[in-house]
């Protein structure tokens, strides 16, 4: 018992590393996703709808970093960043769950680390997409 509770701990923390590094591109990976499906079920193969789905996530990619680029008030760039870290925050929710459903037994603790998981990953997709958008960022942080 013991040795599943240390297991689910450190699978949990080592998924939420994986969210955080990959929450950046939760909105271009799904968009892709839905592309390369709509593709697949019009007809297309299974490399042409790959392709697809790669070009479409790369073009959803491409506008995020040029509304960052383009746009100057900070208003418009946390709106931005929050409609690319809203859907971190669900895939976040959603990880979380996938392992906590099978080792946590109360329904109550289950939303609790759930929401907890995507409130962290929703976060750290909204730092990053913000500290992306301000080249400057890390010249800030280095100066003492």
């Amino acid at each position: 018992m013991i040795i599943a509770i240390i297991a689910c701990v450190v699978l949990i923390g080592m998924l939420c590393v994986l969210a955080f590094n990959l929450a950046t591109y939760a909105v271009p990976f799904m968009a892709g996703l839905a592309a390369a499906r709509f593709a697949y079920h019009t007809g297309s193969e299974l490399i042409g709808a790959g392709l697809v789905g790669f070009v479409a996530g790369l073009v959803v990619f491409g506008v995020l970093v040029f509304l960052f680029a383009a746009l100057r008030p900070p208003i418009l760039r946390i709106a931005i960043a929050l409609i690319f870290a809203a859907p971190a925050a669900v895939a976040g929710y959603e990880l979380v769950w996938g392992v906590a459903h099978e080792y946590v037994p109360s329904a109550i603790w289950q939303q609790l680390f759930c929401i907890t998981g995507g409130v962290f990953v929703g976060v750290s997709a909204l730092l990053r997409l913000m500290a992306a958008g301000d080249p400057l960022a890390n010249q800030r942080l280095s100066r003492p």
